[in-house]
């Protein structure tokens, strides 16, 4: 949650600095680390700004900020489950803060804790194939079923099936938008963005009351890979903006996947490509959450892990895990040893090691054994 005392006021300071044309993420940040908050950025000198990096021009334009340019963002931010969210908070997302030019604000609508949950990208062509729609709600059911988080664009066509795939079986999805939260593009998913603010959050850096425009697009897309784990690619043709989600991915260090296709389909040529560049073939979803598994446990390992995060995680457990994770030795443990040990089938057990697995509390190892970590 912010920081006690983040008040109203306070936010002004960075929805007016963040308004200001040609201050943009990176020089944002580079602000933040001289002057430590916005306030102090508006109140500084010309030589002060000047000797933080920033041109003369871009200091001008600061020394001009008038405090009441952020006054629809304020107003928007007083409605219900409308939410700001700063570089300082302490629930801004680990992962996101990872990539080079991370947003310094996010508007959220919805559930902002959800950003700091495990997610799996998927995206894909707005005019996808009638089997690249079906295997799209099916991948992002299999995604939600066991408890990621299933985050795309909103856009037509796969970013509406992964959205809607989380959906259909009471998920959790976030929706990056490439607009201010007043408004859904396209307005025809409207009806599909409340879903997802009641099933997730809606999120986007843009303030309030800004259109779409196509360089927007590119933006929007390095956070949907930068929340995510790792990036799926349905279908993508060779020049489209998915591509350009996966090489932001693959910058960030993120796994991407590719689903393959047909060679006389001019939508599958983008995964096809991907593949050549080193993204992981994928046929089934189990093939995507066997990666996942170590690398939510890598996410995990990059930061100190309390006792109390611990407890937290098993205290949102059902009964049915806490039994089975009593049963997982520190010292590697077999299947047919947990079969035995409890009542559940193997089947059972191997679905409830996933998610154990995703929530960095069992590790796995080479046999198929698992341990408590």
């Amino acid at each position: 949650m912010p920081s006690s005392g983040f008040v109203l006021s306070e936010r002004r300071y960075w929805l007016a600095l963040w308004r200001v044309k040609g201050v943009g993420a990176k020089n944002f940040i580079s602000l933040l680390e001289v002057f430590s908050h916005p306030k102090r950025v508006l109140t500084a000198t010309l030589s002060e700004l000047k000797n933080a990096g920033v041109s003369a021009e871009l200091a001008e334009r600061i020394q001009r900020i008038d405090l009441s340019d952020a006054d629809q963002d304020i107003k928007w931010l007083q409605n219900d489950d409308c939410h700001l969210m700063c570089w300082h908070d302490d629930d801004y997302p680990s992962l996101l803060k990872e990539i080079h030019d991370p947003p310094p604000v996010l508007f959220i609508r919805g559930n902002r804790a959800l950003l700091s949950s495990l997610q799996i990208a998927v995206v894909g062509t707005r005019n996808p194939s009638a089997l690249a729609l079906k295997t799209t709600r099916a991948f992002a059911n299999s995604f939600a079923t066991i408890g990621l988080t299933v985050t795309s664009g909103l856009a037509l066509g796969i970013d509406q099936a992964a959205h809607q795939g989380a959906i259909d079986v009471s998920g959790k999805t976030i929706a990056v938008a490439a607009t201010g939260l007043d408004r859904v593009y396209p307005a025809s998913n409207r009806d599909l963005a409340e879903k997802i603010i009641e099933a997730g959050a809606m999120v986007s850096e843009f303030p309030i009351g800004v259109h779409p425009q196509a360089g927007y697009f590119p933006r929007r897309n390095r956070i949907i890979s930068g929340l995510s784990l790792g990036v799926l690619v349905v279908e993508a043709a060779l020049k489209s903006g998915t591509l350009v989600t996966a090489k932001h991915a693959m910058e960030q260090g993120r796994e991407v996947f590719a689903m393959p296709g047909s060679i006389h389909n001019p939508q599958a040529k983008g995964c096809h490509y991907l593949i050549r560049q080193g993204a992981k073939l994928v046929e089934t979803a189990e093939d995507v959450l066997e990666d996942l598994g170590a690398l939510s446990l890598a996410a995990a390992s990059k930061s100190f892990v309390s006792d109390e995060l611990v407890s937290a995680k098993t205290d949102s457990l059902g009964d049915d895990y806490l039994q089975l994770l009593e049963k997982i030795a520190f010292a590697p443990t077999s299947v047919d040893d947990l079969i035995e040990g409890t009542d559940f089938t193997a089947e059972e057990i191997s679905s409830m090691l996933l998610v154990l697995e995703l929530e960095g509390l069992v590790l796995s190892s080479p046999g198929g054994l698992f341990c408590r970590c």
